[in-house]
């Protein structure tokens, strides 16, 4: 029974299979062959903004074109635009704007105006969109609010100080806040005045918080972010060029027997300072202005600074004191007041040294 049944079963689904087949390929898709997909309808409104986006010709947005009314430079506040490099370490054909996105041309350091800007017209516009000044309670809610570390509106500004594109960056958090809090660390805050400076210029804000190396940038009461101003990115970091030797072999004004002199005894006297990666270097000018009232010679340490931020720290403290950076030994900065400092403070000694005689000779008279 079992072959007999097996056998008729092989029978039966030989014969009919073809039939089967037809039926099921025949009996749905009576319009479209089997397994094609099945189209939905389209749009009408999907059809019209298909055939508007093929219609329309890319435009080009490039040059851009910024009516900033400052040259462009990598850094504002960390650079001199008085000195001149001596060399670049990258060809100066090169813009880190890119090439030919930008309407002005980059010269190595800096991207210069076309034309002269009405300084004029240009502060009255700022004050436009200052409007009238906040009052103290308007002020202190926006400290309230803005001045914690927990705010999430806040900037941290290193070592490279006010850069390009971190005037984008304010613009940015204008747009859902009233102010942002920028936190300054490293070798700027040696200039807390310089920074305040640059920030309020090139961004049209005002500070309207200090507190050592926190600072709150107000937009102004109508601003706008629709109107904001155009600022072209950079699309990489320029390479610093090179600029003169800051430490002579002999100082000026100096010889050579006395310049080795000053080094030896600036390293063999105390640390005046410490410092520290990414510190807070706010009352350093004021402390070596103090030590050198009363020594000649002045060492700070940089264990854990680097090289290249203790070059930066040793020119801001060349121009701020002012003072003459006579060595690098040991991550150690020697500075040496001057020679117009030391004949000053030699004068000071000869004249209190003269009015101690004077009054000794008084109250041997009495």
């Amino acid at each position: 029974m079992l072959k007999l049944f097996s056998r008729w079963r092989h029978d039966f689904h030989s014969h009919n299979r073809p039939q089967i087949l037809r039926h099921l390929t025949q009996s749905h898709f009576e319009d479209d062959p089997p397994f094609s997909p099945i189209l939905k309808p389209q749009n009408q409104k999907n059809k019209k903004l298909k055939e508007d986006a093929s219609n329309k010709k890319p435009q080009n947005e490039f040059p851009i074109k910024s009516n900033l009314p400052f040259d462009f430079r990598y850094s504002y506040s960390e650079t001199n635009p008085s000195l001149e490099p001596i060399g670049y370490r990258e060809t100066p054909k090169f813009s880190p704007f890119g090439p030919g996105r930008l309407d002005r041309k980059w010269s190595g350091t800096v991207a210069p105006l076309q034309q002269a800007a009405d300084m004029a017209k240009v502060e009255e516009e700022r004050n436009a969109v200052l409007g009238n000044p906040l009052s103290e309670e308007e002020v202190s809610k926006l400290v309230e609010r803005y001045r914690h570390s927990d705010c999430s509106r806040q900037i941290n500004l290193g070592k490279g100080g006010v850069t390009h594109n971190m005037i984008d960056d304010i613009q940015n958090h204008w747009k859902k806040a009233e102010a942002v809090r920028i936190k300054c660390l490293g070798v700027p805050t040696l200039d807390m005045d310089n920074v305040c400076f640059h920030l309020e210029e090139k961004s049209g804000g005002k500070i309207i918080y200090r507190q050592i190396n926190i600072l709150l940038l107000y937009r102004g009461r109508n601003y706008d972010p629709k109107n904001r101003p155009v600022v072209p990115l950079m699309l990489w970091k320029p390479y610093p060029p090179i600029y003169p030797k800051l430490i002579k072999n002999v100082a000026d004004g100096l010889t050579f027997e006395e310049t080795k002199e000053l080094r030896n005894r600036g390293l063999n006297s105390p640390p005046l300072m410490k410092l520290t990666r990414n510190g807070v270097y706010a009352n350093v000018v004021e402390k070596v202005r103090e030590a050198f009232e009363v020594e000649q010679v002045v060492k700070l340490c940089y264990a854990h600074v680097g090289m290249s931020d203790s070059k930066r720290i040793a020119v801001k403290l060349r121009d701020l004191v002012p003072c003459v950076p006579i060595l690098y030994k040991d991550e150690q900065i020697i500075l040496w007041s001057g020679k117009k400092a030391t004949e000053n403070t030699l004068n000071d000694l000869v004249t209190c040294k003269k009015e101690r005689d004077n009054f000794i000779d008084l109250f041997s008279c009495l």
